[in-house]
Parts: C-alpha cells; structure tokens; sequence
C-alpha cells in the first residue's frame, strides 16, 4: 500500500478546543478518503501553543530553535498539510500567522494544503478567504477548493440544514486526498540545515 505523510497544525490556544477538534475531524475524513484511494496515512498533529515560546524567537531572530526547527522540517517533507486556526478580529490567531510567517517561502510549493477555521459566529467565514488562504497561496501551496468554517453552532448540527458541517467536512477531506494520493515522491531541499541556536547566537553577544 502507498504511503503518504501528513502535518496537521492546530492553532488553538485552550486544551481542549474547538479548532483542535475541527483538526481531528478533517484529520479522519482525509485519512478516510485515502484509504479509499489505496493510500496509507502516516499523521503527526501539531499544537501550536506547545511551540508558542519557540515561535515567538524565531520571529525576533530569524531562525527556528528547539523542536520548532523539527516541526518545519516535517512540514516541508510531508505529502499534504492540514492547517486550522481559530478567528479572532476577522483574522487568523496572532499565535497561527507567527507561525505562517517564520515557514521559508520555498518550503511548501506546490504542497496540498486543506484550511480549517473555528469561530463563534458563521458570520466570520469569510475570513478563510480574505486572511488565510492569501497566506498560503503567498507561500505556492496546492490549496484545495473546499475550505472548513465550523461556527459553535455547528458542533450540535443546527447551524446549517442544507450543507451542514460532516458533509463539508467529507468533501474537504475528498478534496485534499485526491491532490496528497497524486503528490510525486520527490522531496524538497533541507531548508532549515546550518541554522544556529537561539542560545548559540545570543551567547555571542
């Protein structure tokens, strides 16, 4: 059986969350659909927040350090990625864009990516169009067409009769695995070798 690998990033800030949720959710539809395909899924979910302090460095110094340095290199060389960031100000989570920001321009062309995003009300949707999806098309991902807003109301199924959340969630998870089951095998260039500590550059100062 073929074997793909997949990073699913979760941007929530609580444990537990509805954004890890969401995670998970599109996490077993995309794993679902390539077994389906004749595909094996290898996942490593990735909190965010466990890495927030790590992400924060990285943005001041401009290199990655500690596991965060581990963390983008399993990105680069994953076959898909699956990101989801709760919506705070129409916008992703500081945390998730910080994130976005330290990845290096390269590291993900051509990758299939699936978006996700949490929210109180259905009526930030929209910001997965206009705030998230602009961040990785900057960064020439393969982003799949359907892209998942689950509003609170949604979580007991009442917020949307005609195209409710699993159903969304399913044609995602369709969407994503048909680009990882087609990915070529060849992988991308270590872009994060040679790069010093956090603690080596500042005990030179």
């Amino acid at each position: 059986m073929t074997a793909r690998t997949i990073v699913a990033v979760s941007g929530g800030l609580n444990k537990p969350s509805s954004t890890r949720l969401l995670t998970d959710r599109l996490v077993e539809a995309a794993v679902s659909e390539l077994k389906a395909r004749g595909v094996q899924a290898q996942v490593e979910v990735v909190e965010l927040r466990d890495h927030a302090h790590d992400t924060v460095n990285a943005m001041l110094s401009g290199f990655p350090s500690g596991d965060l340095k581990g963390v983008l290199e399993r990105l680069a060389g994953a076959d898909g990625v699956i990101a989801v960031s709760p919506i705070y100000t129409t916008g992703a989570s500081g945390l998730f864009k910080s994130f976005v920001d330290i990845i290096e321009k390269d590291a993900l062309t051509g990758m299939p990516v699936l978006l996700g995003a949490t929210g109180g009300t259905a009526r930030h949707s929209l910001a997965l169009e206009y705030a998230i999806r602009p961040m990785f098309t900057y960064l020439r991902t393969d982003v799949v067409t359907t892209a998942v807003f689950a509003a609170t109301d949604d979580w007991s199924g009442r917020a949307d009769d005609v195209n409710p959340l699993p159903a969304r969630i399913r044609r995602a998870g369709r969407e994503f695995a048909e680009l990882v089951a087609a990915r070529d095998e060849a992988r991308p260039a270590d872009l994060y070798d040679d790069v010093p500590s956090f603690e080596a550059m500042f005990s030179k100062l």
